[in-house]
């Protein structure tokens, strides 16, 4: 098993989020926790309840499609209690689960623009489209001459939430179809903005959903951007935090939903914790922690395969840890919220990185724009399907375009998460060179560069809005189109780009300015390898494009 140097590395690497502890004080024993139990397989909801109630906790609400249970309790050992119940998997303290992985490569500073160039061929250009290598590098801009998308097909952003101010976003957006399953946490976002601290939907207070909604669907409208799939519609599934932490509850309620509601598309750009890995039977943890990570793995293994079952074509990403997944570096970042971290051995054999991981789900690694994999990608043969620009502020050492913040993925952001970072003036006026604003259509809207396999992701969802698109049949029931996700995941298998893996095999980033512990060995024959599993993915040859 490799090991990482040193834990500070690995913060480092990763950009984790401000350990924020549980209270320890004697009074903390009488305070009231909220949990995500799940039941085990078989158990009925009236004897999940009473287990539960056995245990000391009150169920406050519960999702019958997955046996999960949200659950609110003052003992102090109800979660040994829980884990020790035989018709319980065990209790997760309901708290962040997730962290958005592009916030990781997004602390690395472009120093340069994009600067303005002929627009991509084959598409009616919006007048940031010049700057969208990615666009070009999936070949959407030709796709479009043949499939742009349909209304009738949707697809979910399951994320920190879309704002539909956008005027990329907003005529694609649903507001009808959008849900927010994440209350705003004072502990992790800070006080609410609105009674009752369940946003309303069209808004996100964190930036990370619009920036992946942009590339999935902007619209080509003369205004900012164009996305993947211009003409499919936008469903705002909330189940991050503002902060970008995810929650057990409001991500298995929103892929639950994602089912019943018809969704056909849904892109996952976050990963689980507060365990960079859930093991389930870890050594180095206690019996309560096995259990919570027990039941993280069976409830986010249930939603998934409930998701799937209804239609839903899953696609996630891989995640920023520079990590081969098929043989993973211990993990010296669990958990990131309450107990200090401590090192763990990580087995492939027992452990997952969740979604990504899970069934069904799509895994995507993050390239550069000369295709090289990005030092931040996650990759391995065991869990990669597909390779999708996620950008790569770095690339193209020696050249006049290496450490560019055109390497990396312009979207669209939300303005009020601009200004609050100080990327923006109280005028609306850009003060970075990396942050653009665009009011072609009448209304501003505002776009800025990030990376990760969080950019990555959405350009494969983009494309398999297309596929159904072009291929789907009409849903008389539900309306709209609809098409089995294993066929689409088929179809964007058989169109990728096969690219073969870099010689040598060995890619080292220290050229770059990285240590040798972002070294990473491709493996496997350009039909199928660690780095780009099926390809790249190729939308104009995904909708019949030659």
């Amino acid at each position: 098993m490799r090991r990482r140097l040193t834990a500070g590395a690995v913060a480092t690497a990763t950009g984790l989020a401000l350990l924020v502890g549980l209270p320890t004080s004697p009074a903390a024993a009488a305070t009231i926790v909220e949990y995500t139990v799940v039941a085990d397989d078989g158990v009925s909801a009236s004897a999940a309840v009473a287990a539960i109630t056995a245990a000391g906790g009150t169920v406050v609400s519960s999702n019958a499609a997955v046996g999960t249970y949200r659950v609110s309790s003052s003992a102090a050992d109800f979660r040994s209690k829980a884990a020790q119940s035989t018709a319980l998997i065990g209790a997760s303290v309901r708290k962040p689960i997730g962290r958005a992985p592009g916030n990781a490569p997004a602390i690395e500073q472009p120093v340069t623009t994009a600067t303005h160039g002929k627009p991509p061929k084959g598409v009616v250009a919006d007048p940031l489209d010049d700057k969208l290598w990615g666009l070009k590098m999936v070949g959407a801009d030709k796709a479009h001459r043949i499939e742009a998308g349909d209304r009738g097909v949707t697809v979910g952003v399951l994320d920190t939430g879309l704002d539909a101010s956008n005027p990329d976003l907003a005529p694609n957006f649903s507001r009808k179809l959008s849900r927010n399953f994440a209350p705003d946490m004072v502990d992790v976002d800070g006080p609410c903005e609105v009674a009752g601290c369940l946003d309303p939907v069209g808004t996100d207070d964190g930036g990370h959903g619009t920036h992946v909604a942009g590339t999935i669907a902007a619209a080509a409208n003369g205004s900012g951007v164009t996305g993947v799939a211009p003409k499919v519609t936008l469903v705002e599934l909330k189940g991050g935090q503002d902060s970008g932490y995810f929650f057990l509850d409001p991500v298995v309620n929103a892929l639950t939903y994602a089912g019943d509601a018809g969704l056909d598309v849904v892109n996952m750009s976050f990963y689980v914790d507060p365990w960079l890995y859930n093991c389930r039977s870890n050594a180095a943890d206690s019996p309560e922690a096995q259990a919570e990570q027990r039941a993280i793995i069976a409830g986010m293994k249930r939603a998934l395969n409930y998701a799937h079952a209804r239609g839903v074509t899953l696609v996630g990403a891989l995640g920023n840890q520079h990590d081969n997944l098929g043989d993973p570096l211990d993990d010296a970042t669990s958990p990131d919220y309450g107990p200090a971290p401590y090192l763990r051995d990580i087995d492939n054999k027992d452990c997952l990185s969740l979604p990504a991981e899970g069934p069904h789900v799509i895994g995507v690694s993050a390239v550069g724009p000369s295709t090289s994999k990005s030092h931040y990608s996650n990759y391995g043969l065991e869990q990669i399907s597909l390779a999708a620009p996620g950008g790569f502020t770095r690339d193209f050492f020696g050249t006049p375009q290496y450490n560019s913040a055109a390497n990396n993925i312009l979207s669209t952001y939300p303005l009020k998460v601009l200004q609050e970072s100080g990327a923006v003036d109280a005028n609306g006026e850009p003060t970075r060179p990396t942050v653009f604003k665009d009011c072609s259509s009448g209304k501003c809207g505002y776009y800025t560069y990030l990376a990760g396999t969080s950019m990555a992701s959405p350009h494969v969802a983009g494309v398999a809005a297309l596929i159904i698109s072009k291929y789907g049949h009409r849903d008389w029931w539900r309306g709209g189109l609809t098409m089995n996700p294993n066929l689409v995941e088929q179809r964007l298998y058989r169109t990728a780009t096969e690219t073969a893996c870099p010689e040598p095999r060995l890619r080292s980033y220290v050229q770059e300015g990285f240590t040798t512990a972002f070294d990473a060995y491709c493996a496997g024959p350009k039909k199928f390898n660690s780095f780009y599993g099926h390809g790249i993915v190729n939308a104009n040859a995904a909708v019949g494009g030659r």
